[in-house]
């Protein structure tokens, strides 16, 4: 995907990038190239790749951040998928990012800067402390989480941080729908609502991708997430 397609893309899912976002998108392929060489990231670091398997695929999530200022929790971040291109389209979004690998939170904290970008809190920590921790539990308008575990581990580990009424956003590829059935029982308890399962193809064929989106309508039990490695080693399977 070059400049003009991935400009393109980004507007038909209602937005415009300006200027200053390409060139800070132009900085995060390098900087995520250059980093990778000394510490394994990914495995895409080819700039047109990043562009549509990275960027693009992180920014289907832009249609449903609703509210300007809202507070995003990114799980297992990785190299700052979906977090930082939504940062980077939507600057007033307040981000936080949780990775259990120091080495990872390590390069997103000078890819922050290299970016310039403000309102961005990086944690090394397990998702399952992290949300007992009530500092954070609760306290979320969205939470995400791309590629990490299966669906009924990633409720168990983000749904605990989203606020009354916000939303869990799990970008998963074309299993997506088996995965919503098998996490059917594990939403449920944890106080969640299946909003939609947005089916889409990404550009140039590049795969098929599922947004699903669960709100957090009753407060999660306190139980969970429980404690480090059960809900993958023990997960709660419809």
């Amino acid at each position: 995907m070059n400049i003009s397609e991935f400009k393109q893309a980004v507007k038909e899912l209602g937005f415009d990038v300006s200027d200053r976002q390409l060139e800070q998108f132009e900085v995060y392929a390098r900087v995520l190239k250059e980093y990778n060489e000394k510490v394994n990231l990914t495995a895409i670091v080819e700039r047109e790749e990043v562009f549509l398997k990275h960027f693009y695929d992180s920014l289907t999530v832009l249609p449903y951040i609703e509210a300007a200022g809202a507070s995003l929790c990114d799980v297992g971040s990785g190299a700052g998928f979906p977090s930082l291109p939504l940062k980077i389209m939507m600057p007033d979004l307040h981000v936080t990012i949780v990775d259990s690998l120091n080495k990872r939170i390590t390069f997103l904290k000078h890819l922050v800067e290299e970016l310039g970008l403000e309102g961005v809190s990086l944690y090394h920590d397990r998702a399952e402390t992290f949300g007992q921790n009530a500092k954070f539990r609760g306290q979320f308008d969205y939470v995400t989480a791309r590629a990490v575990a299966s669906l009924p581990v990633l409720a168990e580990l983000c749904m605990p941080l989203n606020k009354m009424g916000g939303s869990f956003i799990a970008m998963k590829g074309d299993g997506g729908p088996d995965e919503l059935l098998e996490a059917k029982k594990i939403i449920a308890t944890l106080g969640g609502k299946v909003r939609e399962d947005v089916a889409l193809e990404l550009p140039e064929g590049a795969g098929e991708r599922h947004l699903l989106i669960i709100d957090k309508k009753k407060e999660t039990p306190n139980k969970y997430p429980r404690r480090p490695g059960m809900p993958e080693k023990k997960p709660v399977v419809s």
